[in-house]
């Protein structure tokens, strides 16, 4: 079977069940769609799909309900359902047959390749006629899993309600801040300015530290506002880019000379190695500079002082590289994903300090939360790479951030 007539495709992702539909509609199928797993049920038994793809990851327990709800549907037994994979991950052969499955197909950015893999994987089932029929389960089970569905899309329903209920919140609340605190900053800053001021600045150590605490406590209270705000935008899918004409070089010095007088006083050695004849590219120049800069920071935070952080950046395929080498005491590889998470705080926040550049400083988590709502805002990745956590030894980490490479303004593509 090269061209088959139906395919049912469940997935949650309203831009990618477009896109699935888009590339295998042209290709020829009759393309159904379906956005949970009791509206696949039912698709599947109006349609009766020749293929049934379900998005998602194999460990899914969704997956496992749906597959043998499905399977065992009156004139579904020998329909092939199949997994939806990540683009370039690979699931371990025995994973497929693990969740009820008949297999997987790594999806593609490209759907020409989508499309050829779709096809291949239909070609191989039905040309070799492996049609077998999965065993019936006894109908009190398959009950039992319909009302299991049932409560579990019952809950994830409140659940998002309620995270819906919380993000509207977070923004809310920020902004509310955001508008006092931005007169505060204001006058802090006039006040700092005021030759009478500066002249008692300058006569008494007293004021000049008080004056000072002050203000740097206002910024970095102004600093936290900002990201919560930037968070809250990711969160809800309204971070809007500008993209513009972006030197790497210029941004990276940017990024480095914010962090002259913490490197001075820790001690810390701060480099870049950079392709100079790197030519401009359009980004969010803003938003990416603030994404480097928290990447920084965070080597800052876990390097020891007398550390060496070391920012690299060059162009090699189309593709911007950066990449920020510290001395650190490196990330544990069960925390080297969790670390991009909202409000995740490697170590014992018991022993951090107040200050954001001291070693082992605290914050709110949201740093790395940040660069990688920004870098995947602009179709990138960010992964950090590091043989372990060791305080000791300093084994250090490395994040690196790919994002494609932009040589035409946005007009220009459309």
């Amino acid at each position: 079977m090269t061209r088959p007539p139906g395919i049912l495709y469940i997935d949650r992702d309203d831009a990618r069940r477009s896109r699935i539909w888009h590339a295998l509609s042209r290709a020829g199928y009759q393309v159904a769609l379906a956005v949970t797993a009791l509206d696949g049920m039912e698709q599947a038994q109006r349609a009766r799909p020749d293929l049934i793809l379900v998005e998602g990851d194999l460990r899914d327990a969704r997956a496992h309900h749906l597959a043998a709800r499905l399977s065992t549907a009156p004139g579904l037994s020998g329909v092939p359902i199949v997994a939806l994979t990540a683009p370039g991950r690979t699931p371990p052969h025995q994973a497929a047959s693990a969740a009820g499955l008949d297999g997987w197909i790594a999806d593609s950015n490209e759907d020409r390749i989508l499309v050829e893999r779709v096809e291949g994987f239909l070609d191989d089932f039905y040309g070799n006629a492996v049609t077998g029929t999965a065993p019936h389960a006894p109908q009190d089970t398959l009950t039992r899993l319909e009302t299991s569905l049932r409560e579990l899309e019952a809950s994830n329903r409140a659940l998002r309600r309620l995270d819906r209920i919380k993000e509207d919140f977070i923004q809310l609340t920020a902004h509310e801040l955001r508008t006092p605190l931005t007169t505060v900053y204001g006058y802090s800053r006039l006040v700092q300015t005021l030759p009478a001021v500066q002249e008692l600045m300058a006569r008494d150590p007293e004021v000049h530290a008080c004056l000072s605490g002050l203000i740097d406590s206002i910024e970095r209270f102004h600093r936290a506002v900002d990201e919560i705000i930037v968070v809250s935008r990711i969160a809800s899918d309204h971070l809007d880019l500008k993209r513009s004409p972006t030197s790497l070089p210029a941004l990276v010095e940017r990024v480095l000379h914010d962090y002259t007088g913490v490197a001075e006083q820790r001690q810390l050695a701060l480099r870049a190695r950079l392709d100079r004849n790197v030519a401009l590219f359009f980004a969010d120049t803003d938003l990416l500079e603030l994404a480097l800069s928290n990447v920084l920071g965070n080597a800052i935070k876990y390097t020891p002082d007398g550390g060496t952080i070391t920012i690299y950046g060059d162009i090699h395929d189309d593709t911007v590289i950066l990449s920020v080498q510290d001395t650190g005491i490196g990330i544990d590889p069960d925390e080297q994903e969790q670390i991009f998470d909202r409000f995740y705080t490697a170590g014992d926040t018991q022993l951090h300090t107040t200050s954001k550049t001291a070693f082992r400083g605290g914050g709110l988590g949201l740093g790395l939360a940040i660069c990688r709502g920004i870098v995947e805002a602009h179709g990138g990745h960010i992964w950090v790479e590091s043989e372990g956590c060791d305080p000791e030894r300093l084994p250090g980490s490395t994040f690196v951030i790919q994002l494609p490479l932009e040589r035409t303004p946005p007009d220009a593509r459309r």
